[in-house]
Parts: C-alpha cells; sequence; structure tokens
C-alpha cells in the first residue's frame, strides 16, 4: 500500500523558517534604487521598507491609509486545511500590527499539480477561506501557478487611520515590551517532522498559530502605544532588534518572563530546534548581550522563527494595563511584560 503523501515532504523549509536569512537579505536589498530615493519620490508613502516595518501604508486622505501586505510559504504542517488556515492567519496579521483593519485579501498559490490530488488543494484554499471568513473579510482573487513545492499565502490589504499607524520605529526610551503570544513554533514544527510532537502539543500549535492577531487595531487607538510589529521568521531577538534599530534604542528582554507554549523548553533540549533559528543567529547574534546563564537551548527559543506569531507592543509604563486588558478581551490570555526599552545603542540585551 502506497503510503498517503505528506504536504511537508515538499518542503525545504516550513512556515515563517523559510524566511530568507535577515543579514541576506539585506545585503540582496542593499542599494536598490527603491530602498534609498522611495520615500522622497512618493511623500504619501507613510511606510515602506525603511525599518522592515511589516506592511505598506499609503495615505489617501487625513483620515484614510491603505495598508498593503503580502505572505506566503511552504507547509508547516501536512494537514491541508490546517495549513491553509495557518497561512492566511500569518498573512492578515501583517495588516494587524500595523494598526489596520483588514478589508480583503488575494490569494497566492503555487502547487504541485501532479503530485496533489485536487482535493487536497482544494482544503488548502477552504482553509485559508475559513479564516478570512473569521476575521470578515472575502479573499476577493488571487494568482495560481505549477510549483514544485505547496507554496500559499494572501495578499492583505486593510485600512487605518494615519495618525493611528504604528511603525516599529516609534519606540521611547522607558517603554515596556508586551509579547502577545507564546513562542516556540518553530520547536513545535521541528519536532513534528522527527514525529517528536504529542497530540496536545500538534492542539497548542494549531490553537497559536491559527490565532488572528486581531488586539492590533485596538491597540493602535492607546496613545501610549508607540510601536508595533509581528514576532515571525526573525524570531523575537530578530523582531525586537528590529525595533531597537528604528527606534535608536536598546531592547532588554527577560528570558524568564517570556511566554512559552506547552512542552517547549523540553523539546528544545532534546535537539527539535531548526536549521532557520542557526541562520537567525548568524545573522544578528553579534547585535545582541546574551545572558552567560542563558544556554544553547534558550538561545535557540529566542532566535526561534515563530510562524504567525504574537504581536510585539512597545508601550509607556502607564498603559500597561490597558494593553493587557486589551489581549484579554480578545482571547490572548499569555499576553505579557517581557523586557523594556532604554536609551542606548541599537541592540538587544537579553536578563535570565
Amino acid at each position: 500500500m502506497t503510503p498517503p503523501i505528506r504536504l511537508t515532504q515538499f518542503s525545504h523549509g516550513g512556515g515563517c523558517g523559510c524566511k530568507i536569512a535577515p543579514n541576506v537579505l539585506e545585503k540582496i536589498l542593499a542599494g536598490t534604487p527603491f530602498a534609498s530615493h522611495v520615500a522622497a519620490a512618493f511623500p504619501d508613502l507613510l511606510v515602506g521598507i525603511e525599518h522592515g516595518d511589516d506592511a505598506a501604508v499609503y495615505k489617501l486622505n487625513e483620515r484614510q491609509a491603505v495598508v498593503a501586505t503580502t505572505d506566503f510559504f511552504m507547509p508547516i504542517v501536512d494537514d491541508p486545511f490546517d495549513f491553509g488556515r495557518i497561512a492566511a492567519t500569518n498573512a492578515l496579521s501583517d495588516v494587524y500590527a500595523m494598526g489596520g483593519k483588514p478589508l480583503f485579501a488575494l490569494a497566492i498559490v503555487g502547487m504541485p499539480v501532479d503530485k496533489l490530488a485536487h482535493e487536497v488543494i482544494r482544503e488548502i484554499l477552504a482553509g485559508g477561506e475559513a479564516v478570512a471568513k473569521a476575521a470578515g473579510i472575502p479573499i476577493a482573487g488571487g494568482h495560481s501557478i505549477d510549483a514544485p513545492e505547496p507554496i500559499y499565502g494572501l495578499v492583505g490589504i486593510g485600512v487605518v487611520d494615519p495618525a493611528r499607524v504604528k511603525k516599529n520605529s516609534g519606540g521611547q526610551a522607558g517603554d515596556v515590551l508586551i509579547l502577545g503570544k507564546p513562542l516556540g513554533v518553530g520547536i513545535y514544527s521541528a519536532a513534528l517532522k522527527k514525529g517528536a510532537l504529542s497530540d496536545a502539543g500538534y492542539a497548542a500549535m494549531i490553537a497559536a498559530t491559527t490565532q488572528l492577531n486581531t488586539p492590533g487595531p485596538d491597540l493602535a487607538e492607546l496613545d501610549g502605544v508607540h510601536a508595533m510589529t509581528d514576532v515571525t521568521g526573525f524570531g523575537l531577538l530578530g523582531h525586537g532588534l528590529e525595533l531597537a534599530r528604528g527606534s535608536g534604542l536598546t531592547s532588554r528582554i527577560e528570558y524568564s518572563r517570556l511566554p512559552l507554549l506547552p512542552g517547549v523548553p523540553e523539546l528544545a533540549q532534546a535537539g527539535h530546534t531548526t536549521g532557520a533559528s542557526t541562520r537567525n543567529w548568524a545573522s544578528y547574534g553579534d547585535e545582541v548581550e546574551l545572558s552567560a546563564a542563558c544556554s544553547d537551548w534558550q538561545r535557540a527559543i529566542l532566535s526561534d522563527p515563530q510562524t504567525s506569531g504574537g504581536l510585539l507592543v512597545s508601550c509607556a509604563a502607564e498603559s500597561v494595563d490597558a494593553v493587557l486588558a486589551i489581549f484579554q478581551r480578545h482571547g490572548f490570555p499569555q499576553a505579557c511584560v517581557i523586557g523594556r526599552l532604554e536609551a542606548g545603542a541599537a541592540k538587544a540585551v537579553v536578563e535570565a
């Protein structure tokens, strides 16, 4: 009997773990014309690629701006419906991270049509549709190609008040850092590929990666929220560094306060880590002051690529309770304070 086809058997890297490493991407973009001249040529482009923000934002008038983003990747799980849900949730997260509300989406589809049954591909698309329905938006079209690896994602289009856009460069010294979702998705995915992830672990993984980051627009309404991003393929340290660089401050993270998915420390200690985590650390490790008490497996958690990860919020100390209340109201009970921003060089410091 022929064994069933597993979606992940086609993936050389799954989920946000297949993103180009930060230092490689920086070299690719260095010196490109749009990197240096686009802001001056288009003054209504409020957010471009200057600081690695989550989405582009273009001002239409004094009250409205368009938020546009795209995100897609190869399977991180074998269940086609779950894969579609995860990919769609991850793509829409970038709209929420800018403080925007999604309006509609377009599908990005690349499939090995000679290897996957039409029913499997249809289930992937159905997963994306289910997430769009939960977000209250349509998938209004898209584009498909015949590809050697399954690829699925969305173009997300949203709207935001220009005065409420939350860049990752708006952090202020003294701000508190709050993380909305627990870490460890990459470690779970590595364990899943080796058959070492329990049913309970898989359920926790799907619950985290398919939870829409809906607190974003409400958080953007708070004057005390100064910056926001989501934690995805570059890991907590990578996206924390983007915030630190953009804001010109030091990001100080307290490892002991990090929310983790169940069993993640044990899986990391057993060696279930991703190649992307290693590439991430190689890309930015020289910008991190890591406590001597942090072991290699803890470092792997800090650089672990998160697929459809949580919002990372930089807010004034007096706004912490309001921020946590919004997360609680939207069903994010593990949201918590994980550190702060302080004056100093643009780098990350990790305390044990």
